[in-house]
C-alpha cells in the first residue's frame, strides 16, 4: 500500500484518527474482552445504540487498525471460512487509553451536560440581547 501525503506529512494525526473514529473506538473496546468474529462484533459494536455498523465499513475500520498494527486478523483454512480479529499487544496498549478516555466520558457526562446548557443559555442570551 502506497504512502498516502497526509501519512507521510503527519503519521501520528492519522493513527490518532483511526484509534479515535467512530468505529475504531468501539472496536478496540470490544476486542479489549476477546476475539470475535466479524459478525460477532458487528453484532457487539450495534449494541452500543444508535445506527449499527455497515458490513462495508466495519471492513474498512479493521483494515485500518489491521494496518497500523493494532488488529490481528487470523484466518483459518476452514470451510467454511473462518475469521477471528483480536488485539495485538500495540492494539491492547491503544484500547485501554480509549477505554479510559470513554469511562472517563461516562463519570463526566452529568458535568459535561451542565457545561453544555451553560453555554447555549449564554449564548441565547447574548443573541438575544443584540437583537433587542
Amino acid at each position: 500500500m502506497a504512502v498516502s501525503d497526509d501519512e507521510a506529512l503527519c503519521p501520528n494525526r492519522l493513527v490518532l484518527e483511526h484509534v479515535t473514529s467512530r468505529w475504531g473506538v468501539l472496536v478496540l473496546i470490544e476486542l479489549l474482552d476477546r476475539p470475535y468474529r466479524f459478525s460477532e462484533l458487528r453484532r457487539a459494536i450495534s449494541g452500543y445504540g444508535g445506527r449499527g455498523v455497515s458490513e462495508k465499513m466495519l471492513t474498512q475500520t479493521l483494515q485500518t487498525l489491521e494496518r497500523d498494527g493494532l488488529v490481528h486478523r487470523d484466518a483459518k483454512p476452514v470451510i467454511p471460512p473462518r475469521v477471528d480479529y483480536s488485539l495485538t499487544d500495540l492494539g491492547r496498549e491503544a484500547a485501554e487509553q480509549v477505554r479510559a478516555l470513554s469511562q472517563w466520558t461516562d463519570r463526566r457526562m452529568d458535568d459535561v451536560e451542565k457545561a453544555r446548557r451553560a453555554y447555549d443559555e449564554a449564548r441565547a442570551a447574548s443573541q438575544q440581547s443584540r437583537a433587542s
